[in-house]
């Protein structure tokens, strides 16, 4: 398409005209001529190849590919783009372009005519060019129409066409200076403007066009790679804004772009899903045709049964490879192209270094071939870093879509998975799946070519040696052979080491969550120290495995990074010793040098792809094991639409169970609940009460039988399952807000007063499992929630254990009972409460899980069965007294203000001393707009630091580390650089040693100095990084411990204010930095500085102009690196940040999984979870573009430090010799790669030591006082008589609020038994907060047998006294360890605990009895049970004083007798301070305390408060008891 055929009929004068004829007379016979072109000074191409090659070539391109292009955008159509300015200016170029070769046509059949028959190829050029430029024209308004924004495939026509215009251009310049331009103005003219034309095309074509109609989503901040063109997306130009926009101001979550359509959980999870769910189908096919041909034949052995297990999780792992390959497989392809490309420029690269110390050899070649070598080493240089860059690109968005996938995949099979499933992994384990293993997966996407790839590297170098050396080269092989099985070893006894050091660090997170959830019971015990020890043991045994790793690691590390030396050694060793005939050059050795410098690459890749791809397999297996392990049957329950009349919930004949295989725990279950009838369930504890509900939900194993429910169901499970959210989404859980509704709801669950109390209202955070609410409040929200739903049927697990008996009462009265909201539905209610049986249709009695009395009432109690003598013995109250009751009922609110329920104990958050709390408005009137909003903030969101690392924190870390440690590590460095260099230098000296009669002297000598430097840099290198490494150990044990004693030495206000989530992420995540990836880093950091340092030595020795052209590219490089660094930190800090949402989220899930299936809001909560997913990965992105955008422009810096070492060369090339010359330019081809890994090093360093920070971050907090008090004389058996003591006592929850208690003086005497009574929020269980200290007074003492407990040691005063706690937490464990955690006690009084907790016959039944294993949080024992352990505990310890707090509330009547009777007998001679909900327990204590908004209201024994009718007295008659 250019106008090279010009030169011909160019000149004038006849005479040049004539030459040309010669020339071109024979142009069908050769169009090339090497003298003319290559042995030449002056170099030139024939005319005849400038007109017909040169010309053609371009347009052969355009044509042949033009027809696949085409097919490619009719395949694609992305929508037609409005015609705009660059268009426009495209399309009249190109006609410009065009209408150039037809003018020129003319020209020549006109002006030329007579000399045509020897020219045809003249003519023809012309037209030729023309019709490209017309096709060019057609293939810009085809990409407009659809829809292709910036083309590739045009960009690159008009690269060629430009290149191959510049030799023409050269000649016609040339002429021009020799002739003087006004021999044809014309035609050089015409020449010019036509290549100028081409520019301008070239110089569009790097523009995108705007985009397509139609398809402008508005997006708030799309991202740009969108509008980016070909040329911006291949150099990450695109990038640019944000990191000068993060280099201005630290970067905010809001500043990132959105995610692209095709990177969003939407989309991906979407495509994903129904093939996901096809494979599984195909794989259940298999297992059940499997099991078929089993179950004809005997049991299987347990070998063959262990193997079949081992399968099924290959096969579900292998499917779901499968699934992923075939959604992203395409995408991978394009990328592995890249790489291809980018290893076939790695390769041209020493052979042009071979041409190059060729030229340095010839004493006679011409300088221009050293500028062409130079040059052209650069352009390929440039070429392998673009090519290089994309495919990383490709693999890492790859990665992150398949990160997304599994997330998805993940969350939703957690909404479905089924209880023995859901019983086989923890909470932990599943996030562990979400966090550890997807990270394995995409690392495996990284590095998964290079499984083939390297081996083909590999045996390409190898040839290449070969050829350079001969037979020789098979040493290298040899070496090669036999690092690598040394390395295969290592890597596979790590990873052996790793899965222990797993192991134990999954056991120690375990273990941190259940501290962290079970945090107050371990404060109120004192047993923090224990839970202390159990930790660091896990923390040391993990610790052990990463030391043997790490060491094992250094070895590996070593022989790597010797590896080029080793290689070379042996090489040129055995080339030498063969045979005196073989000399070393400077080609041979610098030569062999480079391609030994890229074998490295593939060397040192291939073991890391090995480990991941196994570790990426284990992924897999436990990926796929979970996601097919089974779901929920949809047939377990049958759902039909709301009928009038007829049943509300059938059970037919049921038998259910929790697992397939295990022994049921309901059997013969006949239910029929009509529509609209009351139905309570009563029953001993564990009689299977919650499991009949769980039955008719479809969450247990059906064996037998049919249910069916019809209309839409709510559940209130009996452990209230609060988001960590306001109390308002909470209630209303996803539904539209109605608000007289919404309102009623509140006031028939007695909520409004707790919300007057509440700093925000309904607007208030609750925090994690709602941390910041009461039990009973807590159930009341939950119950809300079911209310508002207006559902069909209502299963309420004991909704109104947790609640005060007068808040119960309302409760049943309001929303339950027969005139409440729900009257018109279903509900089954299992309770504890007799005094709700009366009013229910019918009753349910279950004894060990099978219904053994249903009835009425009176029908039960006229059968004088079990359930009567029950109810005889507890209902001892007047039946008269029933009868009244249900003929004139007084709403409970007629006596009393009203229950506040959200006592000030539980608010943290917020200041409520403002208002009056009885002068506060209703909620109701006030908008909810106008709440301010961090009112009812409760959480601290994990806070992104902004900026740069401060140096602080690398000081504090090598302060951890220590002096004595690092001061060797540097000279270690140093020795190991200063080795390579000298074994380096040697060699260019042994190469230049002059060949005399064809042998060179002392080899011998030469290769023992060589080999002696080379094993000493080895040795050096092992003795850095394990220095590295045992220094990083150090560290992080100090780390861990500190971050550990910091958090269980907090108040009980820390952990109510920060999420678990948090706290777990810095134990996880950060402390797993802390370990490995901070000292890898600095291992790697350190090593690539040294090299640098090396490499420009060498360079400036041999060229020391080259110190001109380092210094700018090393300014140039700070400068790029520094923009770089600042935004890549904030990106990776805000990544973690919206991390911890994700997990956060997913925990929840999986805890109130039940309650989500119940209300049928699965979707509602997997839309929750696609945001939180794409919020993190809209960080993701970012931030490895980042490392894209750094790593293609500082290696453009690197190909400049390698054009001038090559170009200083050549132009000393006198004075050079080839020796130091090859070693400098073979040097310096490693700059890029030492540039980029430097600062990816860096980065990661950067981004890890944030770890760092974070971890410290809780040195700073508030502390509670100390454990113990160094030499107190404190006498072992205080308290000995249990007096206590409250002189003037006040507490406040925090500076600011209102005091929860007021001035409290009080004297309790030993073996007193006192109840504390109040509504709630009087302030009853913040006195024994007092006691334990678990909040400071604010005013006043407490003394404890005259003993100031503010002068005690934490754990002095909370080991002697004891409380039974509201909720029951146990641990995972055995049974013992949650009973004595220290073992302090022997076996036999821990029996007689149980068996005084009634626990024995429970216990002695289990399979292990005292070593049975709780699962977290004790979930395998009944809420019940788990109360009667924590009376065993009590029990067992057997203070002076004991505390109890509404400690009856989940355990039916007869069990809750059987407790006070413990009680009363055990701790006959101590103090006891009972904080009561149920009247009656207290009624024969021997003084009674009624709390009224902090204040002691009235104080004397039950008989005398009640005569004296005050406020005791209303209260006993609210329950019935007067």
């Amino acid at each position: 398409m250019q106008s090279r055929n010009v030169d011909l009929a160019t000149s004038a004068n006849s005479t040049h005209f004539g030459r040309h004829k010669q020339n071109t007379s024979h142009c069908r016979l050769s169009g090339f001529d090497w003298n003319r072109t290559w042995y030449t000074d002056k170099p030139d191409l024939t005319e005849c190849f400038q007109n017909t090659v040169l010309v053609w070539f371009p347009c052969f391109y355009l044509w042949l590919l033009a027809p696949f292009y085409a097919l490619k955008l009719y395949c694609h159509d992305c929508g037609c783009i409005r015609i705009s300015t660059l268009c426009t200016a495209k399309t009249v170029l190109g006609f410009l372009l065009a209408s150039f070769g037809f003018v020129e046509f003319f020209y020549i059949l006109l002006e030329r005519s007579h000399e045509i028959q020897n020219h045809m190829v003249f003519l023809l050029s012309p037209i030729i060019r023309s019709l490209t430029v017309v096709l060019a024209i057609c293939i810009i308004q085809l990409e407009r129409i659809r829809g292709c924004r910036s083309s590739i495939f045009l960009f690159l026509f008009w690269v060629l066409a430009v290149v191959c215009s510049l030799v023409p251009l050269r000649a016609k310049i040339q002429l021009v200076m020799y002739e003087g331009i006004t021999t044809d103005i014309v035609r050089y003219t015409a020449f010019f403007s036509y290549f100028s034309l081409q520019l301008a095309q070239l110089f569009l074509c790097c523009f995108a066009d705007q985009p397509p109609e139609g398809k402008t989503v508005l997006v708030k901040n799309p991202c740009p790679v969108k509008d980016a063109s070909f040329l911006s997306k291949m150099l990450f130009w695109w990038f640019t804004g944000l990191v000068v926009k993060g280099y201005r101001t630290p970067l905010e979550a809001g500043d990132l772009w959105n995610l692209r359509e095709e990177d969003t959980s939407d989309k991906i999870i979407s495509d994903l899903e129904e093939e996901w769910t096809t494979e599984c189908a195909k794989l259940q096919q298999q297992e059940k045709t499997m099991a078929a041909g089993v179950a004809l034949g005997t049991r299987l052995p347990d070998q063959a049964q262990i193997l079949r297990k081992l399968q099924k999780e290959q096969s579900s792992g292998f499917c779901l490879l499968r699934t992923l390959a075939r959604n992203f497989g395409p995408y991978f392809l394009t990328g592995t192209m890249c790489i291809i490309f980018h290893d076939f420029f790695m390769f041209a690269i020493p052979q042009v270094l071979s041409l190059l110390l060729g030229f340095m050899n010839e004493e006679d070649a011409p300088l221009w071939k050293g500028y062409f070598y130079a040059t052209l080493m650069f352009l390929l240089s440039c070429l392998q870093s673009l090519f290089n860059h994309q495919y990383m690109y490709t693999c890492f968005t790859v990665g992150m879509r398949v990160k997304t996938a599994v997330m998805g995949l993940v969350y939703r099979k957690s909404l479905v998975i089924n209880s023995a499933s859901r019983r086989t992994c923890t909470v932990g384990e599943i996030v562990n799946l979400v966090s550890a293993d997807t990270q394995k997966l995409m690392d495996f996407v990284v590095y998964f070519n290079a499984v083939w790839l390297a081996p083909i590297e590999i045996a390409l170098c190898l040839f290449f040696l070969w050829q350079h050396l001969g037979p020789s080269a098979l040493a290298g092989i040899a070496t090669v052979i036999l690092i690598f099985p040394l390395n295969g070893f290592i890597a596979k006894k790590r990873s052996k080491l790793q899965e222990v050091q797993m192991k134990f660090m999954d056991g120690r997170i375990k273990l941190m969550n259940e501290i962290l959830n079970g945090i107050k019971i371990l404060k109120f015990y004192a047993w923090e120290k224990a839970f202390l020890e159990q930790v660091l043991g896990y923390r040391e045994k993990e610790l052990k495995a990463l030391k043997k790793s790490q060491i094992l690691y250094s070895i590996s590390i070593a022989s790597f990074n010797s590896s080029t030396f080793l290689i070379a050694f042996a090489m040129f060793g055995v080339y030498v010793l063969i045979d005196d005939k073989n000399v070393l050059d400077a080609q041979k050795v610098f030569v062999s040098m480079a391609l030994i410098n890229i074998l490295k690459t593939p060397l040192s890749q291939l073991p890391f792809a090995m480990s991941t791809t196994m570790q990426a397999i284990v992924s897999l297996k436990r990926l796929g094991k979970y996601l097919c392990s089974e779901e929920l049957k949809d047939d377990n329950v049958a759902k039909a639409p709301l009928s009038t009349d007829g049943e509300g919930v059938l059970i037919d004949n049921g038998t259910f169970s929790w697992t397939k295989e295990g022994p049921p725990c309901l059997k013969r279950i006949n239910v029929c609940v009509p529509q609209g009838s009351l139905v309570a369930v009563v029953g001993h504890v564990g009689s299977g009460k919650s499991s009949l509900l769980s039955a008719m939900l479809g969450e247990t194993e059906k064996r037998s039988g049919s249910v069916s429910i019809k209309g839409s169901v709510a559940y209130v499970p009996q452990q209230a399952w609060i988001q960590n959210a306001t109390v308002q989404d909470n209630v209303m859980f996803g539904r539209e807000k109605q608000k007289t509704w919404y309102q009623r709801v509140l006031d028939a669950c007695a909520l409004l007063p707790d919300l007057e109390i509440l700093p925000a209202g309904d607007s208030t955070e609750i925090g994690e499992k709602g941390l910041n609410l009461s039990g009973g409040q807590k159930q009341r929200v939950s119950l809300a929630r079911a209310v508002y739903r207006k559902a069909d049927v209502y299963l309420l697990d004991d909704p109104l254990s947790a609640v005060d008996a007068h808040v119960g009462q309302h409760i049943f009265d309001k929303v339950i009972g027969p005139k409440g909201v729900l009257r018109d539905k279903t509900r089954v209610l299992v309770t504890h409460g007799m005094s709700f049986l009366p009013q229910a249709d019918l009753i349910l009695v279950l004894v060990d899980g099978e219904i053994t009395e249903s009835g009425s009432y009176q029908e039960l109690l006229s059968r004088h069965g079990a359930f009567a003598d029950f109810i005889h013995t507890f209902a001892s109250n007047d039946r008269k007294e029933s009868a009244r009751r249900a003929s004139s009922r007084l709403s409970v609110t007629d006596f009393m203000p009203f229950s506040r329920d959200l006592s000030q104990e539980q608010l943290i958050g917020g200041d409520t001393n403002s208002t009056n709390l009885q002068g506060m408005e209703p909620m109701s009137e006030i908008d909810e707009e106008q709440v301010p909003e961090d009112l009812g903030k409760l959480m601290e969101v994990d806070k992104a630091h902004t900026g740069r690392v401060r140096l602080e924190m690398y000081m504090e870390y090598f302060k951890t580390i220590g002096m004595a440690f690092i001061i060797p590590i540097v000279f270690l460095y140093a020795f190991q650089q200063g080795a390579s260099l000298a074994y380096n230098y040697w060699l260019s000296l042994w190469a230049d040693e002059p060949i005399v009669n064809g042998t060179q002297v002392d080899t011998d000598m030469k290769l023992a100095v060589y080999g002696a430097l080379g094993f000493a840099q080895g040795i050096a290198i092992f003795g850095t990084t394990v220095a590295i490494s045992v220094g990083g150990i150090i560290a992080s044990r100090h780390l861990h411990m500190d971050l550990l004693k910091n958090v269980l030495h907090s108040p009980m206000s820390f952990f109510e204010t920060t999420p678990s989530g948090n706290l777990l992420n810095r134990f996880a995540k950060e402390i797993d930095a802390i370990d490995c990836m901070i000292p890898d880093g600095l291992k790697m950091m350190l090593g690539y500085l040294f090299k640098l340092m090396e490499v420009c030595i060498i360079v400036m020795l041999a060229t020391p102009f080259a110190a001109v052209v380092i210094l700018p590219l090393a300014i140039l490089y700070a400068f790029v690196q520094s923009f770089y660094v600042a935004t890549s930190c904030q990106l990776r800090r805000l990544e973690s940040v919206s991390r911890s949402p994700i997990y956060t989220h997913f925990n929840e899930t999986v805890q109130g999984a039940s309650v989500i299936r119940a209300f049928g809001e699965q979707h509602r909560f997997i839309v929750q979870a696609n945001k939180r997913i794409d919020f993190n990965q809209t960080s993701y992105f970012p931030r490895f573009v980042a490392t894209r955008w750094l790593a293609v422009n500082l290696e453009f810096v690197g190909n400049g430090v390698v054009l001038a070492a090559a170009i200083l060369s050549v132009m000393g090339k006198d004075t050079l010799s080839p020796g130091i010359v090859g070693l400098a330019v073979s040097h310096s081809l490693q700059v890029t790669g030492i540039l980029s890994w430097i600062v990816r090093s860096w980065t990661d360093v950067e981004n890890n030591i944030v770890s760092v920070e974070r971890v410290k971050e809780y040195a700073d907090t508030a502390k509670e006082a100390v454990w113990t008090v160094e030499g107190s004389s404190l006498p072992l058996a205080w308290p000995q008589t249990g007096t206590i003591e409250f002189q003037d006592y006040g507490l406040q929850y925090r500076k600011g609020l209102d005091w929860a208690l007021k001035g409290i003086t009080l004297k309790i005497q030993e073996r007193e038994k006192v109840g504390i009574v109040g509504r709630t929020g009087a302030g009853k269980s913040s006195l024994a907060l007092g006691i334990f200290r678990i909040l400071e007074a604010a005013k006043g003492e407490i003394y404890i047998d005259g003993v100031n407990i503010a002068e005690i040691g934490l754990h002095d005063l909370r080991s002697r006294i004891t409380i039974i706690p509201q909720d029951p937490v146990l641990f995972s464990g055995s049974l013992r360890m949650n009973l004595d955690p220290f073992n302090t006690y022997t076996d036999e009084e821990i029996w007689s605990s149980l068996e005084l907790a009634h626990l024995k016959n429970f216990v002695s039944n289990l399979p292990d009895k005292l070593n049975y294993e709780c699962s977290e949080g004790g979930e395998n024992l009944s809420l019940g049970q788990r109360q009667l352990v924590c009376l065993a505990r009590a029990l067992l310890r057997k203070t002076k004083i004991l505390v109890l707090d509404e400690a009856t509330a989940a355990v039916d009547l007869e069990t809750d007798t059987l407790i006070q009777s413990t009680i009363r007998q055990q701790f006959e001679d101590c103090t006891v301070l009972t904080i009561a909900h149920r009247l009656n327990t207290i009624m024969d204590y021997t003084r009674v305390i009624v709390m009224d908004k902090g204040h002691i209201s009235e104080m004397d024994s039950p008989t005398n408060l009640i005569s004296n009718r005050g406020q005791f007295y209303r209260m006993c008659r609210e329950a019935r008891l007067v």
